[in-house]
C-alpha cells in the first residue's frame, strides 16, 4: 500500500487545527483542557502563557490562568527542554521524572552549572529537603544554604544545577498576572499533595501527536529533549498504534488512527505569540512553521529578539511594546487581506495587555 504524502501546507494547517489556534475549528474547551492537550505550555517569562491561551481559547481572561496558577491546579515547572512550562498537577508529577535524564544531560553540560557536576543529587536534596520542610523558600536562601554546605562552589552554580537536579516548582506569586514575585520553590509532590508517578510513555506519544503531528521520533525529542524514542514510534507503529505519512521530502511521518488531516486551502488567522510557543519550538523539522529564513531573523546571539508574529500560519515577523503599543516587525510584505487581519490582532493583543 502507498503510504500519503503530506504537503507542507497541509502540515501546516493541520497543526494550527491541532494546537487549537483557528477559530471555528477548536475541539478543546477550559483552559486546564487546554494545558493538558499541548501537554504545557512554554513559560520561562511570565507572559507568553497568557498570551498563549489567549490565541487559543474564545473569551479568554487572564485570571483563568492566574487563579489556577494560586489555587494549584496548574503549575510552574522545569521541564522539557530544560525550561519552565505550565502544567496541569498530573503532568508535572509525571513529566518530571521522564525528563530528568535528559536535564541530568543539560547540567552537565552547561557552563553555569559546571562548577557544581561533581555533586550526586542526593547531596544536593540532603540540604534542600529540611531546608523546605516548613515551606516554600526563595531561590536565594537555598543558593545561600547549599553554599553554607559546599564553600567551594560558586553560589550561581549551585542555585542554578538545584533547578535541573531536583523536582523544584516555582509558587505563586510568580507567573500570576500583573503580579510581581521572586523565584521562590517547593518539591512539586509537597506542593500539589500526591506523589510522583511514572510516565506512560506511549500515551504521552500519542498525547504529543494529538498536538502536534503528524511528527517523526525526532520531532518529539526536539519538543522534549528525551532520546531514544525512535524505537517507541516504530513498535507503536508496527501494532498498528499509529499510522504513517510522509512529507514531501520523502521523510516518515506518525500519527494517531483516525485523526483529522486540515485541507490546503484552511484560512489561518494572524496571530501574535510570545517569544517562545511550542507551536514553533517542538519540531526538528521546522519548514511548517518556522522555515530557516524566518527563524534567522527572530533569532539573536542568546535566543529571539521579539515575540513571535505569524501570517498564513509561518513565522514571518516580531512584535514588542512600545508605551503600551504593539510594535511589529515583518519579514515580508503582508496582502491586504493579512494587513486587516493584523491590524485587528494587534488590537487584541492590545486590549488584552490593558486588562
Amino acid at each position: 500500500m502507498t503510504t500519503q504524502v503530506l504537503s507542507t501546507r497541509t502540515l501546516t494547517r493541520t497543526l494550527w487545527v491541532r494546537q487549537q489556534l483557528v477559530p471555528g475549528h477548536r475541539s478543546v474547551t477550559g483552559v486546564p483542557a487546554l494545558v493538558e492537550h499541548l501537554l504545557g505550555l512554554q513559560a520561562q517569562d511570565n507572559l507568553p502563557p497568557y498570551l498563549s491561551l489567549a490565541a487559543r481559547s474564545d473569551g479568554f481572561s487572564p485570571a483563568d490562568l492566574s487563579d489556577l496558577i494560586e489555587d494549584r491546579t496548574l503549575v510552574r515547572f522545569f521541564t522539557m527542554r530544560g525550561t519552565v512550562h505550565v502544567l496541569t498537577g498530573a503532568d508535572a508529577l509525571a513529566l518530571r521524572g521522564w525528563v530528568q535524564p535528559a536535564l541530568d544531560r543539560v547540567s552537565g553540560s552547561n557552563q553555569t552549572s559546571r562548577p557544581a557536576a561533581h555533586l550526586t543529587t542526593a547531596e544536593l536534596d540532603a540540604v534542600v529537603r529540611p531546608l523546605l520542610a516548613d515551606g516554600p523558600r526563595p531561590h536565594t536562601e537555598i543558593g545561600q544554604a547549599l553554599a553554607a554546605v559546599h564553600p567551594d562552589v560558586p553560589e550561581e552554580a549551585l542555585r542554578h544545577v538545584t533547578r535541573e537536579r531536583l523536582p523544584l516548582l516555582q509558587v505563586p506569586p510568580r507567573g500570576l498576572w500583573k503580579r510581581s514575585g521572586g523565584v521562590v520553590y517547593q518539591y512539586a509532590d509537597r506542593w500539589l499533595g500526591r506523589p510522583f508517578a511514572e510516565a506512560d510513555v506511549e500515551a504521552l506519544v500519542l498525547r504529543y501527536l494529538a498536538a502536534y503531528g503528524p511528527a517523526s521520533a525526532a520531532d518529539m525529542t526536539k519538543w522534549s529533549l528525551v532520546t531514544r524514542l525512535g524505537p517507541v514510534f516504530s513498535a507503536m507503529a508496527k501494532a498498528g498504534r499509529l499510522v504513517e505519512y510522509r512529507n514531501e521530502a520523502g521523510r516518515p511521518l506518525y500519527d494517531v488512527p483516525g485523526a483529522p488531516l486540515a485541507e490546503e486551502d484552511l484560512p489561518l488567522p494572524v496571530t501574535l505569540l510570545g517569544m517562545y510557543d511550542n507551536v514553533f519550538l517542538s519540531h526538528a523539522d521546522r519548514d511548517r512553521i518556522a522555515p530557516d529564513e524566518a527563524r534567522k531573523g527572530w533569532m539573536g546571539a542568546n535566543g529571539g529578539v521579539g515575540n513571535a508574529l505569524f501570517l498564513d500560519g509561518l513565522l514571518s515577523g516580531t512584535w514588542r511594546l512600545e508605551d503600551g503599543r504593539v510594535a511589529t516587525t515583518l519579514f515580508r510584505d503582508p496582502t491586504k487581506a493579512e494587513q486587516r487581519g493584523l491590524d485587528a490582532e494587534v488590537t487584541r493583543v492590545q486590549t488584552l495587555l490593558a486588562s
